[in-house]
């Protein structure tokens, strides 16, 4: 099991039903109080989710090797080990795997398919095409495993990510890891700055991941507190529970992991969070990577920050990190996971606190996702049109307007299912591990095609709603897996043949599916983007539900800022529906379907099943 989806097990669902006092419009506004706001292009961003290891393998001479997979579990190297196969089918053993009998799911973390940032690179125009403006990279930075959650260091990129592996390991070994006046430039570095000129040349503002709770069993300061103990500068940056007696045979050196996860040692805290050393190290992380020619000119630098775990460090850290991130760009986005409605002394939280004006611009709103799934693709959990209606109020008024506006709208990542194996598997728990692994029951084959129409349907919705929309890498293409590792299946690419997927981990039957890029489905996600892209109202106007049917199972409802109104009409049920609309809703302005270019005439509207119509006008 992968490190990672321990996460499932810790976080907890207490969703509760919204207040009937809220109010029934999103209103418009510019009341940013006396805190700070997001930046404005956060709330024009259509974020795409790159996983550097699985998205383009662009440089072949740089893939991983033996030596680069060594500190990662399962801490043993197979023999014949090598890169996988990209176009494989997923579930079929690699040939260093099958004399094993621990299972597929065991040797999945070795596997490395060579994904490095030429590949992304490559495809920056393949993205720019497809509408994306704002791309957010899980951790770049070196690190044994393929997530890379378990760095080895901040200060420099995956060496198996840049051109030269090699020469950037001879690099390393001419700094002190602790002095940033050391620090040199490596190629993978030198390869990661191209890589943000090239995306800002097209308008696409690049986000990273920071992970400042833990780091790897290979991180430096923590392998130099393995080596010498209680003489170590860096004894005080990690939860030392027992040093080792050289007096005995045994060793007794034991230290806290982030929940209790030994590969990943939790960074020490007090009540202001990472404690001097690893916070002012954190400091100059962030100098180097948002100003990186330390010229005070951040245009050269990342525009944001992902912040993993953020519920697990002390908020007041998280201010101080806010003042370091603005003082170098009042314009980057600093975005946390926060996943949870947390129980505490008997009563509800929300990332509220994290949204005040003084930590976070946005959370990832899971929170959505959650509802999204229960309204469109749940059977049993499924809700009705007026319900969803009103947990959406709910989530629109608990947080600040210009922050909601900014909340990261994911409906799948590395981290859940992806959102067409979530629609083949309705009902579970969008935070729960959701696998194979854990539910011998999970189908692993591919949507069928009114699946398919279903998330359509749901990437309609996002497109149209309030916040800003997130793509997990793939999921344009039609990628479908289960929750971790399926769901970082190697990038399907139009020009690549790729084997049928006809294997399952544990031997059950499965149909024989085709995993071929989905034209149609991408030709979808590209219309939907461009929609939110050239209609202001879609990303900065005000919400305001105009029906919620539950006989038709239909929902409506109007997007309108200063100069255009959006009216969105979705039928969620499995037969066509009539909607009529009241005049004083229509008004007398002239209406067009906005996805086919005909001008509307009259109230009332035909959906087929399980669609929805996109209507415009200016005011």
């Amino acid at each position: 099991m992968d490190l990672r989806t321990t996460k499932f097990i810790i976080l907890m669902l207490a969703l509760s039903s919204a207040s009937s006092l809220r109010q029934q419009a999103y209103c418009f506004d510019n009341d940013s109080s006396s805190f700070d706001s997001p930046p404005l292009w956060a709330k024009h961003a259509v974020w795409y989710q790159i996983f550097p290891e699985r998205f383009r393998n662009g440089d072949i001479t740089n893939d991983p090797t033996v030596q680069d997979i060594q500190g990662s579990w399962p801490h043993e190297v197979p023999d014949q080990w090598g890169i996988s196969l990209w176009t494989g089918d997923w579930y079929a053993l690699q040939q260093w795997e099958k004399p094993a009998t621990k299972g597929f799911y065991y040797f999945a973390q070795q596997r490395r398919y060579g994904g490095d940032l030429q590949g992304v690179i490559d495809k920056l125009d393949y993205l720019h095409d497809l509408g994306i403006n704002a791309i957010y990279f899980n951790p770049l930075f070196e690190a044994p495993s393929l997530h890379k959650y378990d760095a080895s260091m901040y200060h420099h990129i995956d060496n198996n990510f840049g051109p030269d592996p090699e020469g950037d390991r001879v690099q390393w070994e001419k700094e002190d890891p602790a002095d940033p006046a050391t620090w040199v430039w490596t190629s993978a570095d030198r390869l990661f700055l191209k890589l943000l000129n090239e995306a800002h040349h097209r308008g696409i503002k690049v986000i990273i991941d920071g992970v400042f709770n833990h780091v790897g069993l290979t991180f430096w300061a923590f392998r130099d507190v393995q080596k010498n103990g209680l003489t170590s500068p860096y004894k005080d940056w990690f939860i030392i529970k027992s040093w080792d007696d050289p007096a005995t045979t045994k060793n007794e050196f034991d230290y806290a992991g982030w929940y209790g996860v030994r590969e990943l040692p939790e960074i020490r805290e007090d009540e202001n969070g990472l404690v001097a050393g690893p916070r002012e190290h954190v400091h100059s992380i962030v100098k180097r990577w948002m100003d990186p020619n330390g010229d005070g000119d951040p245009s050269d630098g990342i525009d944001g920050w992902r912040l993993d775990v953020a519920e697990m460090v002390a908020i007041p850290f998280w201010r101080d990190f806010r003042k370091w991130v603005r003082a170098i760009n009042p314009e980057a986005y600093i975005v946390g996971e926060v996943w949870w409605e947390d129980w505490k002394n008997g009563k509800m939280f929300n990332a509220e606190p994290w949204l005040r004006g003084d930590v976070f611009d946005a959370v990832m709103n899971y929170r959505l996702a959650r509802e999204v799934a229960h309204f469109f693709k749940d059977r049993q959990n499924r809700i009705s049109p007026t319900e969803f209606d009103e947990r959406l109020r709910t989530l629109r008024t608990d947080y600040r307007q210009q922050n909601t506006e900014a909340l990261m709208n994911i409906f799948g990542g590395h981290d859940t299912d992806r959102l067409a194996s979530q629609i083949v598997n309705p009902d579970a728990k969008y935070d729960a591990h959701v696998g194979v692994a854990d539910n011998r029951a999970y189908d692993v084959r591919k949507p069928n095609k009114k699946e398919i129409e279903i998330q359509k349907l749901m990437i309609l919705f996002q497109m149209t709603y309030v916040g800003a929309p997130h793509i997990y890498y793939g999921d344009e293409a039609g990628m479908w897996g289960a929750d971790d590792p399926d769901d970082r299946k190697p990038m399907l690419w139009e020009d690549m043949k790729y084997s049928d997927e006809v294997s399952h981990p544990f031997g059950s039957p499965r149909p024989r599916d085709k995993n071929i890029f989905n034209e149609d489905l991408f030709d979808w996600y590209r219309r939907m983007i461009h929609l939110r892209n050239s209609n202001e109202a879609l990303r900065l106007g005000s919400f305001t539900t105009v029906a919620a049917d539950n006989t038709k199972d239909c929902y409506v409802y109007l997007r309108s800022s200063a100069e255009q109104k959006v009216l969105v009409l979705i039928n969620n049920s499995s037969s066509p529906q009539r909607v009529k609309i009241d005049k004083s809703i229509m008004g007398d302005i002239v209406w067009t379907d906005l996805l086919s270019g005909k001008e509307m005439k009259g109230f009332e509207f035909l959906l087929p099943a399980t669609s929805a119509i996109v209507v415009g006008g200016s005011i």
